[in-house]
């Protein structure tokens, strides 16, 4: 099956979808905010072929994976949410072909907003508040010629019990499940992002990312590097080892 027939078609019998139009270009964190520049203390080179070379961990969905994802072919997945700007670029790389980057894997992302909340999910347990019928911060790429796939966001926030973490779903260009992961975030940038702007009323993250559920086995291989400030917005970078 051809990648574009697929990115319509999604998974299974999901049926021909249209695609959404981009969303409008990533809003600014509207309080004040530092010119402070932070950068974590990991390092990536994408364009390089790395010494080490084994597949990155396998984790949950958790309880709100995107419904529907060949619904958001998107590169923006902003919406309507406020938070300092983010742009993620991920990176697929094959274990089975001397860790060699791979053209047209599919790829979803999603996370929380600023104040910790999905959206397609809501009104009663882990999330009172009801936002089962928006959208926001969900989206699906496919990996360009340097196996990249990338999306304009903003700083994800944290809820009870977990470290800020972004989801990821790969799959190859024939639609074939090949990992599921999560990202992990340096806590000395979380912690600058979480002082200002929307995000100072819900606070500090209350878990670190050694005492998280799903990152408390260690984030070695699911640790982002992430630049910038929280004027300017923030690049996430992150690698992913996969058998492709």
């Amino acid at each position: 099956m051809k990648r574009e027939e697929f990115l319509k078609r999604g998974l299974g019998s999901l049926g021909l979808f249209a695609v959404i139009p981009a969303l409008t270009a990533c809003l600014k964190d509207e309080v004040n905010a530092s010119t402070n520049t932070t950068t974590s203390t990991v390092t990536s080179d994408p364009t390089t072929t790395p010494s080490s070379c084994s597949v990155t961990n396998s984790e949950t969905e958790g309880p709100f994976p995107t419904k529907s994802p060949a619904d958001y072919v998107i590169q923006n997945i902003v919406s309507d949410r406020k938070g300092t700007p983010l742009t993620v670029k991920i990176y697929i790389r094959n274990v089975n072909d001397s860790c060699a980057i791979i053209k047209d894997a599919i790829v979803d992302i999603w996370h929380c907003d600023a104040a910790g909340l999905y959206s397609e999910y809501g009104g009663t347990g882990m999330q009172s508040v009801n936002l089962t019928s928006v959208h926001f911060l969900r989206g699906r790429q496919s990996t360009d010629a340097n196996g990249m796939a990338a999306w304009t966001s903003i700083y994800p926030g944290w809820y009870s019990g977990r470290a800020p973490h972004i989801h990821v779903h790969v799959y190859n260009s024939a639609g074939k499940s090949l990992l599921v992961t999560q990202i992990a975030f340096p806590e000395d940038v979380s912690k600058t992002v979480y002082a200002q702007g929307v995000y100072a009323s819900h606070g500090q993250a209350d878990t670190s990312n050694a005492k998280d559920n799903v990152f408390g086995d260690g984030v070695t291989n699911e640790m982002s590097t992430v630049t910038g400030n929280t004027t300017d917005g923030y690049v996430l970078t992150h690698t992913i080892f996969v058998k492709g």
